[in-house]
């Protein structure tokens, strides 16, 4: 079975990360195509794989659309599996005027109201639609965006939930590495680390982790990644007189380690799904946060991981006090790491590519994709009686 994977970027991180997880242990022939340019090109390429730039300029880009078509008839793929709004809105409609058999989705972000840079307007969600029912089945990286999907009329015949993941492995703590990323950052040896990964971006509420450290005596908090918001964060610091304890240490490839450097997580987003937080804990740190799926799930089963503490949404002082608690945890442990801890199989990278492999394996059991505009006269939409969006061969559930 070949598969073309189709990203709308590639840049560290997030969707393009979960890519690479996948296309490293799917058992079929897997290659890449992103369509803007992103320094995951090359950690992809010097892993092995074999990666594709096509550069579109934006979600109407029509040429673009023909390049895809072309390199995807050159290919002769089974499946086409886009990630990511542009990608899937340009990719689903090249891979039905290819005439590739079957058409996979992943969507991440639906969560929440901005996209890839953009609100999500009424005019966004059309198209996007449009783009949806030329595909055969949409994977959600948790049940929030499968439910958004439902919202925007995505029968929950044609949706599967299939978790995003981590490798735990990568991210296990090495002491020289926290010695060397710590001197290259400018922070002592025994200076007590907070740290935070993601985008710069005013949702993610790295501002609040900058006004508790007001409230943390003698702590530095590192900031990885970067974005729209770096500049308004880095006033913050000087208004509130932190600017000499916080560390901004960009857009890295992987997180490894940055999380070797700190001593304590926090995320303040009560958005997230929370993969940062995952990682941090398998580095072996204690993790503060607002949100993280996996663990809530675990914290309502009454199992929940050590060292591992959610904030109150209400309680202002909950995230300084959580702070000021692992720091001192810290001292009691003499400086130590605590172990290691995963979720289990649920949330590896394993489980991930087996449920994805899973789902091409049913989908090539089905007949093949009629062509681009009988699925489209199938829908029954806004004016219709009802909406209908049939898959052939049956409904693909649950991996």
């Amino acid at each position: 079975m070949r598969v073309l994977h189709v990203i709308s970027t590639l840049e560290p991180g997030g969707a393009g990360h979960q890519v690479r997880l996948l296309v490293r242990r799917l058992p079929c022939e897997s290659e890449i195509v992103t369509l803007s340019p992103g320094a995951g090109v090359g950690t992809l390429r010097s892993e092995g794989s074999r990666v594709h730039q096509l550069t579109t300029g934006g979600d109407h880009d029509l040429a673009g659309v023909a390049r895809l078509r072309r390199l995807m008839r050159r290919g002769r793929y089974d499946v086409v599996h886009t990630h990511l709004y542009r990608a899937c809105t340009q990719g689903r409609i090249a891979a039905r005027l290819a005439g590739v058999p079957h058409v996979v989705a992943t969507e991440y972000h639906l969560g929440t109201e901005v996209i890839e840079g953009r609100r999500v307007s009424p005019g966004v969600r059309a198209l996007y639609l449009t783009g949806e029912r030329l595909g055969q089945v949409t994977v959600a990286a948790s049940p929030a965006i499968a439910g958004r999907l439902r919202s925007w009329g995505v029968p929950d015949a044609r949706i599967t939930v299939i978790p995003k993941a981590i490798d735990a492995g990568e991210f296990r703590f090495d002491a020289a590495v926290r010695d060397r990323t710590r001197a290259r950052l400018g922070i002592e040896p025994g200076v007590p680390v907070i740290g935070g990964v993601g985008r710069l971006e005013p949702e993610r509420r790295f501002d609040l982790l900058i006004r508790a450290l007001g409230e943390v005596p003698g702590a530095t908090l590192l900031l990885v990644g970067d974005g729209s918001a770096r500049a308004a964060l880095e006033r913050l610091a000087d208004i509130e007189g932190v600017a000499g304890r916080v560390r901004f240490a960009g857009r890295v490839g992987h997180a490894r380690e940055m999380l070797c450097a700190m001593d304590v997580f926090a995320s303040a987003d009560q958005e997230t799904f929370g993969l940062s937080t995952l990682e941090a804990i398998a580095s072996g740190l204690p993790a503060v946060y607002a949100a993280c799926v996996p663990l809530e799930e675990r914290a309502a089963a009454r199992a929940p991981v050590r060292g591992t503490h959610r904030l109150s949404p209400r309680d202002r002082e909950s995230l300084p006090r959580s702070l000021r608690t692992e720091l001192l945890c810290l001292a009691e442990r003499g400086g130590a790491r605590l172990p290691a801890r995963s979720l289990g199989a649920g949330y590896d990278a394993d489980h991930l590519a087996a449920s994805v492999g899973r789902l091409y394996e049913r989908l090539a059991d089905r007949p093949r994709r009629r062509g681009v505009i009988a699925p489209l006269l199938a829908h029954r939409g806004r004016f219709g009686r009802k909406n209908s969006f049939p898959l052939p061969g049956g409904n693909v559930r649950n991996a």
